[in-house]
């Protein structure tokens, strides 16, 4: 399997990264962090109702 980088992918050794409407992280023990920043995305880009 080829890199990332390869694809034109970045790496961050973070436990979240958002970017855009994307939140992920690194790997299971990370959950907590991107269950609490997944809202805050929503917030900032879904319309109010």
């Amino acid at each position: 399997m080829a890199p990332a980088g390869s694809a034109g992918a970045e790496f961050e050794d973070a436990e979240t990264v958002v970017d855009g409407t994307l939140v992920s992280a690194r790997a299971w023990p990370d959950p907590s962090r991107w269950m609490r920043e997944f809202p805050t995305v929503l917030r900032s880009k879904a319309p109010a109702t």
